[in-house]
């Protein structure tokens, strides 16, 4: 069975409306004015750019300032060190671990990621966390011009890694992601709770 991972709010922590009230507490009084601007910054199609990796940080930044009426130099000191705020999460860590140690002992698992990150964030992450090594392969979607939902990059990296649908579970906290795997054949878990992985992924392994 291969395993798949997201990365944001599966493997590491990804909350950008409290992210947002540390570093612009003056414009998120409430957490619905948080959340209303993490939804303008990170669900628009400027940062979903970056996270493609078809633009670059600083056009990403001059191009939200401007949409947003915030200070660039601002924004850019909030935006650049996110690969560094972001925190493993540790019952997935664990997981992960767990099931490295039955791909050693048993050889019927193997470890992949398939995580909408920018590049700079995705070198950050590999050089500061140990447990990266844990899987076989993966694809960033800021190294591959990619970015799911679309097909093209679930099919990239189970061309890459010679990955049958049938074989391979993918977990992503996004039901649009999911939903993009099942159509191609793949089991998934919608990850609501990390905490909750543990079962869920024991429930569709091999015996």
């Amino acid at each position: 069975m291969n395993v798949v991972f997201d990365f944001g709010a599966v493997l590491f922590e990804w909350q950008p409306a409290e992210l947002l009230r540390t570093h612009f507490s003056h414009l998120t009084p409430t957490a619905e004015a948080a959340q209303k601007l993490a939804v303008d910054m990170f669900h628009h199609e400027d940062w979903v750019a970056f996270d493609r990796g078809t633009r670059e940080l600083p056009d990403v930044v001059a191009a939200m300032a401007r949409r947003l009426a915030l200070p660039a130099d601002m924004l850019h000191g909030f935006l650049a060190p996110i690969g560094e705020r972001l925190l493993p999460i540790a019952s997935t860590v664990a997981l992960l671990e767990q099931l490295q140690h039955r791909r050693a002992n048993r050889g019927d698992v193997h470890l992949y990621y398939l995580s909408n990150m920018p590049s700079p964030f995705a070198r950050v992450l590999e050089n500061r966390h140990d447990f990266l090594r844990h899987f076989e392969g993966g694809i960033f979607s800021g190294d591959v011009k990619l970015a799911k939902p679309d097909p093209a990059i679930f099919e990239l990296l189970a061309g890459r890694y010679g990955l049958l649908p049938a074989d391979t579970l993918f977990i992503d906290d996004s039901a649009a992601n999911v939903a993009a795997a099942r159509r191609l054949g793949w089991q998934a878990i919608h990850c609501t709770s990390p905490a909750a992985l543990p079962a869920q992924v024991a429930a569709l392994l091999p015996a």
